[in-house]
């Protein structure tokens, strides 16, 4: 080997181990991010909360002037911040132009949806932030990868954004196996194998920080411990049939009313789309009131009540939430539908458990989450690798795994896949 040659290996092995220390930052900066906008959300919640106790009108005021305020905002200053994030991930990984992908995983729009996103929980808003996490993990890491050689190519652009959405939900859940399983069958539909190692690598750093940071948790606390013998009944098949109905119905809805709802709330919403998110802030702050204030906020301590406790919800829980949750999606400001949709999905399993006179509703909740999401995502493999991780259930694998099957199978019979759906809308709608 020449002189020359010995001088150019040192360089690109030094190079190599520069984009592995970017990485590796990258990683843990989005665990970093998570956990922070974890707390923001709780104490955005526990704001509301508190102010509903000062004076039981603040959400009629806060939800149609706040809305309306936040989805102005968005639209005039943080185009993009608007919806999931997920949606605007998978379209950055799949058909975004180094253009869209710059002005997607801009700073303002990141730095937006966070602070948007609390401001929404404040005002009541149905709302998750796991989603969002994916979007900001995304973002991290692209622009981290401004340091890096990866991103001077197209594909090296595609791993670095799915392994930043992949850590985003590994932190956000504290799930590594589901952050990875969500890079493979939802964000970009495919694992490639120069992916796979950064992927891990991402997901492995952004996890190990979250836990530094606040411990190892299981998402929902520990439920009562169940076996699968419990789940034997015909009452599993048809929780898992109503969730994935429920979940796919929940999905057509929200593509069809994003899509334009019609008569004069459509013409609302396309020319006076700030006084449409003012008026969806009238509904938020109208079910919370019936609904004793259960359909504000994120939906966590709802689920886990459920989950841990066996405390039961109110019969109509699960229609509230959902009607909550589809009314803040299309208010127009960054709503995450992740969290929302477990809620949901754990208060439609209690009630089909109730209505059958099952003994404990506890893992049929389980099975109502798992159903539930199946049927808004149709992603069943990141389904029941996600319920698992949180409730820490593993002895309930093999009937979330049938449970998520039915549900995507049930779902599939009235809708498209959303997330899916939504990011090849969001391309349409740029080209």
């Amino acid at each position: 080997m020449t002189t020359r040659e010995r001088i150019l290996e040192q360089l690109r092995a030094r190079r190599e181990w520069l984009d592995r220390v970017v990485l590796w930052t990258a990683a843990a900066l989005i665990g970093v991010a998570a956990v922070g906008f974890a707390w923001l959300a709780d104490r955005s919640v526990e704001l509301l909360r508190s102010l509903v106790a000062w004076h039981a009108w603040m959400p009629w005021i806060l939800g149609p002037a706040g809305l309306a305020g936040i989805s102005w905002v968005t639209r005039s200053a943080c185009r993009g911040a608007e919806g999931s994030g997920i949606p605007q991930a998978i379209f950055a990984i799949t058909r975004a132009s180094p253009e869209d992908c710059d002005r997607l995983m801009s700073l303002r729009v990141i730095v937006g949806r966070v602070v948007l996103a609390a401001a929404a929980l404040v005002c009541g808003a149905s709302i998750g932030r796991e989603g969002p996490t994916v979007h900001v993990g995304a973002a991290i890491a692209y622009r981290a990868g401004l340091w890096m050689r990866e991103i001077r190519s197209e594909a090296g652009r595609r791993v670095l954004l799915l392994a930043g959405g992949a850590a985003g939900v590994a932190a956000a859940f504290n799930t590594p196996l589901a952050g990875i399983v969500f890079g493979i069958e939802e964000l970009s539909r495919s694992f490639e194998e120069r992916s796979s190692g950064t992927t891990l690598t991402a997901v492995l750093f952004a996890g190990v920080v979250a836990i530094a940071m606040v411990g190892n948790y299981t998402y929902f606390g520990q439920p009562p411990h169940v076996t699968g013998s419990e789940l034997t009944s015909p009452v599993s098949i048809v929780v898992a049939i109503v969730g994935g109905l429920m979940g796919g119905l929940f999905a057509r809805l929200t593509l069809a009313s994003v899509a334009g709802l019609p008569g004069r709330l459509g013409v609302w919403q396309r020319g006076r789309p700030v006084l449409f998110a003012a008026g969806c802030g009238l509904l938020i702050a109208f079910l919370g009131t019936v609904s004793g204030g259960h359909t504000w906020g994120t939906g966590y301590a709802e689920a886990r009540s459920i989950i841990e406790t066996g405390q039961n919800a109110s019969p109509l829980y699960a229609l509230e939430r959902a009607a909550a949750s589809l009314i803040s999606y299309l208010s127009g400001v960054p709503a995450g539908l992740l969290a929302p949709s477990l809620s949901v999905g754990a208060g439609l399993g209690q009630e089909l458990a109730g209505l059958f006179h099952v003994a404990s509703v506890v893992p049929f909740a389980i099975l109502g989450m798992a159903a539930y999401l199946a049927g808004v995502t149709q992603a069943p493999i990141t389904t029941f690798v996600i319920v698992s991780e949180m409730t820490g259930e593993e002895s309930l694998v093999l009937p979330l795994i049938l449970t998520a099957v039915v549900a995507t199978w049930a779902s599939k019979l009235v809708s498209e896949p959303l997330y899916q759906t939504l990011a090849a809308r969001y391309s349409l709608n740029r080209a």
